[in-house]
């Protein structure tokens, strides 16, 4: 649960420093600082990105 709680926070932080980004700098964001996590892909990088660059927080905190 703790690792799930990390993922969401830092999510969440990315989501208001970088909202209405381009998706590709959104991206470069949740790479660099995004924890490891089990299952996560590429497509889901990308579809956190794309939320986050149209301004929403998929983070749901």
């Amino acid at each position: 649960m703790h690792d799930e709680e990390a993922l969401f926070r830092t999510v969440h932080g990315i989501a208001g420093r970088f909202a209405g980004q381009p998706v590709p700098v959104v991206i470069d964001a949740l790479l660099r600082q995004l924890p490891q996590a089990p299952g996560f892909t590429g497509a889901d990088i990308r579809r956190i990105a794309e939320e986050i660059s149209v301004g929403r927080d998929p983070s749901g905190l």
